[in-house]
């Protein structure tokens, strides 16, 4: 895998929809807990599987789990699940299917604790700031980190599936509290230009 194609990190190749993701998304900082909650989602399902098979049944997820509205989904019953389980959007895996509304209900109690899943995020972080890396190729970016290790094991605790280190090193990256775009980005170069 090249470091940068076209410009870009290497790993979203030349796909148009990786593509997309990686400049409009991927590293970008997201406040609100309804979309870090469809990130939640996503990327434990994604486990076991490319992030492009799971971008490509993105909208399937959104239809099948009310739009990533965390009270819905945590009301959702066994009988929602043996409905999941005949959709042809998502993945059709029933471990996942019930990890996504169990934490669903999880997510709810860390909210009432901390006020918002992004506080609870953030008390994993040094100065509560986001991480910006300046790596310059691929093989520099980890799978995992002190922080994801920290927060998968706290959330392990509370019952929190499929949502291992190396899931939830992902899920900062995407949601933008680990910046990892490579020193010679697109992305990189327009929020230096940004800055300056």
């Amino acid at each position: 895998m090249q470091d940068l194609v076209n410009g870009r990190c290497g790993w979203c190749g030349t796909d148009e929809l990786y593509a997309d993701y990686h400049d409009r998304e991927w590293g970008q900082p997201v406040t609100d807990d309804r979309t870090l909650f469809e990130f939640l989602v996503l990327e434990s399902a994604q486990a076991g599987l490319s992030w492009l098979t799971i971008l490509r049944k993105r909208a399937g997820y959104r239809r099948a789990f009310c739009d990533f509205d965390i009270e819905q989904v945590a009301r959702m019953t066994d009988e929602d699940v043996e409905r999941l389980m005949h959709d042809e959007g998502i993945v059709k895996n029933r471990l996942k299917i019930r990890a996504t509304l169990t934490n669903a209900r999880l997510f709810r109690s860390v909210q009432k604790e901390f006020g918002s899943f992004r506080d609870y995020i953030l008390t994993f972080f040094p100065d509560r700031r986001p991480i910006v890396h300046t790596f310059h190729s691929l093989a520099e970016v980890p799978a995992s980190s002190s922080e994801s290790d920290a927060m998968s094991q706290d959330m392990k605790k509370r019952g929190f599936r499929f949502f291992g280190t190396t899931i939830c090193y992902a899920f900062l990256q995407a949601t933008g509290f680990v910046d990892d775009h490579l020193a010679g980005c697109i992305c990189r170069k327009k929020k230096e230009s940004v800055l300056m």
